[in-house]
């Protein structure tokens, strides 16, 4: 089946008239007895002409032009089959409407393509029979209808109502001539009249197929009216808004005729234009601003709005706002990496101590890039650590190594997406997020980018921040960045991105994805001594005014303020601490008091008064119902004595000290491991019915909770019901199952040291945590003790003597 396609042009030596004159020559088919005619096909896709209506068509190869020529030929008309969907590309004859329009058609003419143009002319209605020739071209048989009706009452007044309707778009619609409505006037038949409106105004194709298979023409009318008032309808709009619109561009005109008025005044007197000198400046700036491709197109295409707007318009200074955030901004600026894995490893070194895992990434970064310059991909990190490890200072550190500018922006408490992407340009006041506010700070395209404090982001009813950094922090996506302000893409594959957080169990699993993990743990005695000996004394001497070599802090001294005046993983409460003394030397110099040269430890108490916190020490003697067990903290590890007191009573159970729901279950877990072993463990059965069990957790002030005290309380209540003691030196951590197996915990490193620090002498550890061992520092491991046991069995042989102690006689009174 081949397509036709709507002329829409004729040949120059044609006429419409004189082509048109042609159809009415040619002569309707004849009729049988039945009234039943027998043409060719003129197959239509995508259009209908109606009776009595003149239509242009292009003709190609195929059945379409070999009908026509058939016609011609014999002197004899076509009928015209419309298709019901014109995206089949092979009909068949169920695809075409069972009515179809006998056509006329006036001599083909051949396109300077190669295919052919004719014009057609409806003449009757006719409802097809069936197919009587398929090649080389179709022939049907039809059936004439007779449309021709006897006027009524009810015909008539929808008739009126068809002209009316009709007169009213033909004043609103500017591609109706008015002579389409005079001709309307002299119609007298209703079926002629919807045909010639059909075809005049713009219907809708389904809209149109439905008018040619109506044949009832009341049926037709109503039908007519109906588009042709929703047609009313959106002529109305269209009048609305084209004079709106017309309103505005006359008094457009009238402002840009003012000031063109304007510019030659200044011109004469020789000011000239200051807005399109700005303009001006901003074109050039633009233009070797070095934008790319689509930011450069945009940014000209604001000023070419702006060169359309009074100077004095509210809309100028937001345009202008955000053009000159597009110029602030760094597209092509960057700094020359230093590749020089000695030079970042001294800088490292000489800031930080300590801190091994962290360092040794980034001059493994370092060394790729300096073997592979053209690597682009930059690592994401997250510093992961209690406060005060020296997570930003290191990222500080990392910056001045790689010869980049540092930005840092912290995250905590941000709640709101558009803190990130920013806001769009439809609200007032409006600017872009964080991150590219940053980057204008920073001026280049490669800082060192540090978001601090990621693990405090919010969320409410204005959106989720950490989902919008799923793009900022995903080398896949950020190279093209899309901020809401901005509206186009922002390259930051090129920015090192370093977050911070505490507790990494707030951060949310696709973000924390994304991100490679680095442990800041928190540093042992050890560790801060030599920090406050290497960095902070040092500079507290110096902010204080005083001289390095008057002052020296003795390592005593440094362990007590340690110990005694400090609580935390990090050093930046010692460095309060040190301060405190040095200004307090300071002043005592400034006086011209005789100062100290050695600080004591007695001077520390002098200057800092009473200690503030005191060390938790171990037991100092084995008791009956009193177990050590160790414990993780953010300010690195403690331990925590678990105590157990038995009352005659009903066998109620009593949990004490601020305790947590996971570790009341761990209670419960102990005490039935020890209910469901009473008989192994010497135990009436009948005594657990007659007494209440007391457990309290010292400190109740402190929130405690967590799996890995299990074993410890199930060790205490152990002994308190068999009445043997409790090795005193031992510590212990590990969770505890109802069968009595001990599984691996978290914070081993943590907990070992608090249990050194404590002067515990040995510590029980699951056997599973024998991989956490290379963490811990060798001299802990030479002072202490370390076991490893499977199972619970395994800690009662080691923790409890075996004889129970004897219980002193009450006196005789």
């Amino acid at each position: 089946m081949n397509e036709w396609y709507p002329a829409n042009e004729l040949r120059d030596d044609d006429t419409l008239h004189e082509r048109a004159e042609e159809l009415y020559e040619v002569p309707n088919a004849s009729e049988d007895e039945n009234g039943i005619v027998e043409c060719p096909v003129l197959f239509l896709r995508d259009m209908l002409v109606f009776p009595h209506m003149v239509s242009p068509i292009f003709v190609t190869q195929g059945h379409n032009l070999l009908s026509i020529q058939e016609a011609q030929f014999n002197d004899q008309t076509l009928i015209s089959l419309v298709q019901k969907d014109a995206n089949i590309n092979e009909p068949s004859p169920d695809d075409f409407l069972p009515i179809g329009v006998e056509v006329a058609a006036g001599r083909l003419l051949t396109l300077s393509d190669g295919n052919n143009s004719a014009l057609i002319q409806g003449r009757r209605r006719v409802k097809i029979i069936e197919f009587t020739q398929y090649q080389p071209f179709c022939i049907v048989k039809a059936q004439v209808i007779d449309e021709h009706v006897e006027s009524t009452n009810q015909i008539e007044a929808l008739m009126r109502t068809t002209r009316r309707l009709f007169e009213s778009c033909v004043q609103l619609d500017r591609s109706l001539p008015d002579e389409a409505y005079l001709f309307s006037l002299n119609i007298r038949e209703p079926g002629w009249l919807v045909d010639m409106v059909a075809t005049a105004i713009s219907l809708p194709f389904p809209q149109r197929q439905k008018l040619l298979v109506t044949l009832e023409p009341a049926t037709r009318l109503r039908l007519i009216n109906r588009l042709l008032a929703d047609e009313l309808d959106v002529l109305k709009l269209e009048e609305e808004i084209q004079h709106k619109v017309q309103n505005e561009v006359d008094r457009s005109q009238r402002e840009y005729y003012l000031r063109e008025q304007l510019k030659a005044i200044q011109t004469e007197l020789g000011e000239g234009d200051i807005w399109t000198s700005e303009l001006n400046e901003l074109r050039e700036k633009i233009t070797a601003k070095g934008l790319p491709e689509e930011g450069k197109q945009r940014a000209l295409k604001e000023i070419e709005r702006l060169t359309q707007m009074p100077p004095m318009s509210p809309e100028v200074a937001i345009i202008r706002t955000y053009v000159e955030w597009m110029l602030d901004l760094p597209w092509g600026e960057k700094t020359e990496d230093n590749l020089d894995v000695n030079h970042a490893s001294q800088i490292l070194e000489r800031d930080h101590y300590g801190l091994q895992r962290a360092k040794d990434r980034i001059l493994e970064y370092i060394a790729v890039r300096s073997l592979q310059p053209k690597v682009l991909r930059q690592p994401i990190l997250c510093f992961v650590g209690p406060p005060g490890t020296g997570k930003t200072s290191l990222g500080q550190s990392i910056a001045e190594a790689l010869g980049r500018k540092f930005v840092r922006v912290s995250l905590g408490g941000v709640r709101d997406e558009a803190e990130i992407r920013g806001h769009r340009r439809t609200y007032i006041g409006s600017m872009p997020g964080r991150i590219l506010q940053t980057m204008k700070r920073a001026g280049t395209i490669n800082p060192l980018f540090m978001l601090d404090e990621i693990d405090k982001l919010g969320n409410d009813y204005r959106g989720d921040p950490s989902s919008a950094l799923l793009e900022v922090l995903d080398p896949e996506q950020n190279n093209t960045f899309s901020d809401h302000y901005l509206e186009i893409p922002y390259d930051l594959s090129n920015v090192m991105f370093i977050t911070t957080a505490n507790n990494p169990a707030m951060i949310p699993s696709p973000l924390l994805d994304r991100m490679e993990m680095i442990d800041f743990v928190g540093y042992i005695e050890e560790d801060k001594l030599a920090i406050a000996e290497k960095y902070l004394t040092p500079r507290q001497l110096v902010e204080s005014g005083l001289d390095e070599a008057d002052i020296h802090f003795h390592e005593t001294s440094i362990r007590k303020i340690i110990r005694e005046y400090t609580y935390e993983a990090g050093v930046r409460n010692l460095e309060r601490e040190i301060g405190r003394v040095c200004r307090k030397i300071a002043r005592m110099k400034s006086e011209n008091k005789d100062i100290p040269h050695r600080i004591t430890p007695n001077i520390i108490e002098k200057f800092l008064g009473p200690p503030q916190f005191f060390v938790n020490e171990a037991e100092r003697e084995d008791e009956v119902g009193v177990a050590t067990a160790i414990a993780w903290t953010e300010n690195g590890g403690d331990i925590m004595p678990i105590e157990i007191v038995l009352m005659d009573g009903k066998g109620n159970l009593q949990i004490t000290g601020q305790i947590g729901d996971v570790m009341q279950e761990s209670v419960q877990a102990a005490l039935s491991y020890i209910k469901a072993r009473a008989k192994v463990f010497g135990i009436k059965k009948d005594r657990f019915e007659s007494t209440d069990i007391h457990l309290h957790v010292p400190e109740g002030a402190v929130p405690k909770d967590g799996p890995s005290a299990g074993i410890t309380i199930a060790t205490a209540l152990l002994s308190a019901f068999t009445n043997r003691r409790v090795h005193h030196e031992i510590g212990m951590t590990g969770e505890i199952t109802l069968r009595g197996h001990v599984l691996p915990i978290g914070g081993v490193r943590e907990k070992v040291l608090a249990a050194h620090r404590a002067g515990l002498k040995r510590v029980i550890l699951p056997d599973k945590n024998q991989k956490d061992v290379v963490d811990i520092p060798k001299k802990v491991l030479t002072d202490m003790e370390l076991t490893f046991i499977h199972n619970m069995d395994d800690v009662i042989d080691i923790v409890l003597y075996e004889a129970p102690i004897k219980k002193e006689k009450s006196p005789a009174p």
